[in-house]
């Protein structure tokens, strides 16, 4: 059986807040309440959250999910 190519692709910039605001991924991940691994697979681009997570971790930065993650359809 063919494995299904997913349509949507998404880049997370979470490194990207969470540098500006110098915190760390343990900081982070005890924030949203999962374990560190949980945010580097994010930061990664390793791991798809669920809209929960996603709106929790944009929630501790003061931005959108839009701005957290760039979500692309693929070809």
């Amino acid at each position: 059986m063919a494995v299904a190519k997913q349509r949507y692709a998404f880049e997370s910039k979470i490194h990207v807040y969470r540098a500006t605001r110098r915190m760390t991924q343990a900081e982070l991940a005890e924030a949203v309440g999962v374990s560190r691994q949980t945010i580097v697979q994010l930061e990664r681009n390793r791991y798809n959250p669920s809209l929960l997570l996603a709106y929790s971790i944009a929630r501790v930065f003061g931005v959108t999910v839009e701005d957290l993650f760039d979500f692309k359809e693929n070809e």
